[in-house]
């Protein structure tokens, strides 16, 4: 269905203040009478101390909507990420787990808040980062590698995408591209923008950018709260020409995607979405969604997960209407970066399957999340179950570590970020060999 564009939204930033005023008006009197003995004057009242008013949040804020007065709720917050990376040898890769017969190193440290991966054909691993300015590149030239810093002075540069020698990425607010980038990498080359026509909201404001197989570049503009109604603009998936040119939106519905990727098979666009926040602890689900055709509408904030009208938006909506997830990540986990996995050294069962970087949970006394998952598909592409995959982020309801991207390697490998210690990892399977 096509979703419908609202002329105007209930989002006001303030509210007008009431005014009070009080006028004391003394009458003296002319006449000269024997006065009464004198009855004391009433004490002026007390000034009550001022109400005090918790001051405005700013729009967007994700505690926009936390409940009042509960003790359970106020103890919850985003969970900030240390704002350095952590030393290469207190990267805490040995704290990770996974199953039987898979090995986990670190790949690569020292990029502070380390997020979206991509890969040029010449090897080199190119990493974004949402907090940092900064854009960074990891060489492996004969077994050594190095960390480059690429380029900085952006702006929330979480986005990276590359093709045909050209690095695209992604800003809060505009696309850029470094042509030949390989070429470049002591360079500190400045990104030429190509796209500008995107919002600049901070919420749900960071972009994470793909390309298609059809040769155009995919990213998000997500919900601009945690739940609001969109415009035009907001809570869909976009697509562009790699010139910027042609833009168009392909989905609506969406609240916050920050990883996607076409199944090698059907070609079909798999997202994840994360759900909204202060619904409940274990309400709703990230969802696992699947395009089958340009313009269809996944329900948000009408409805969550497939099966839950919203309580304040779902009235006079059915969640019948919209397409339904083809599978639920679990509550709040915040289902980030997915890759199918198109390697053949991993075993049987993961091929073709779906990695997922669960960065973990906030809005919930227990965290959940905190893992990369598998996510196993049936013939018709709906998601027949989702485990954890690798695991030790989380540990005693605490971070340690915080998976945001997975990415495929040639060799059958994966490359896993975590913008809490700036690190990425590399698993493999079999025999461990040296890192290459």
């Amino acid at each position: 269905m096509k979703r419908r564009v609202l002329a105007a939204g209930p989002l006001l930033a303030g509210a007008l203040g009431l005014l009070v005023t009080a006028a004391f008006v003394t009458a003296a009197l002319a006449q000269q009478q024997t006065p009464a003995p004198a009855t004391p004057a009433p004490a002026p009242a007390a000034t009550a101390p001022a109400a005090t008013t918790p001051a405005a949040l700013p729009p967007g804020s994700p505690l926009i909507g936390r409940p009042d007065n509960n003790p359970a709720a106020a103890k919850l917050a985003p969970v900030a990420p240390p704002p350095l990376a952590t030393a290469a040898d207190k990267v805490p890769v040995d704290k990770l787990k996974a199953p039987k017969g898979f090995n986990i190193e670190v790949y690569a440290s020292g990029m502070a808040n380390a997020r979206s991966l991509a890969l040029s054909d010449k090897g080199t691993v190119f990493v974004g980062s949402r907090l940092q300015d900064k854009v960074y590149a990891i060489t492996n030239k004969n077994g050594k590698r190095e960390v480059k810093l690429l380029v900085s002075g952006l702006y929330r540069p979480n986005g990276v995408a590359f093709k045909n020698g050209t690095l695209y990425i992604a800003e809060l607010s505009q696309i850029s591209k470094i042509d030949n980038v390989d070429d470049k990498l002591d360079a500190s080359p400045k990104p030429v923008v190509i796209y500008k026509d995107l919002p600049k909201d901070e919420a749900h404001g960071w972009k994470f950018l793909a390309i298609g197989p059809d040769n155009k570049l995919y990213f998000e503009v997500g919900q601009p709260g945690n739940n609001v109604l969109h415009d035009k603009d907001h809570g869909q998936l976009r697509r562009i020409n790699l010139d910027g040119s042609g833009a168009e939106v392909i989905a609506f519905g969406i609240r916050n995607t920050v990883g996607f990727d076409w199944n090698p098979k059907t070609k079909e666009l798999y997202f994840t979405d994360n759900g909204r926040d202060w619904f409940s602890e274990d309400l709703p689900n990230d969802k696992l969604n699947r395009v089958s055709n340009i313009g269809q509408d996944f329900g948000e904030p009408y409805c969550h997960q497939g099966n839950i009208p919203d309580n304040d938006f779902g009235w006079g909506h059915d969640c019948k209407d919209f397409v339904p997830p083809v599978g639920l990540l679990g509550p709040h986990a915040a289902a980030l970066g997915m890759r199918f996995y198109t390697g053949t050294t991993f075993p049987a069962e993961y091929r073709g399957q779906i990695l997922i970087a669960r960065h973990g949970s906030w809005n919930r006394t227990v965290k959940f999340g905190g893992d990369v998952a598998l996510a196993k598909l049936n013939k018709d592409g709906t998601m027949k179950s989702v485990e954890p995959f690798i695991t030790g982020f989380l540990q005693n309801n605490n971070y340690i570590a915080r998976p945001v991207d997975v990415m495929n390697m040639p060799d059958g490998s994966i490359l896993i970020s975590d913008d809490w210690n700036g690190a990425v990892y590399r698993v493999t399977y079999g025999n461990k060999v040296a890192q290459r």
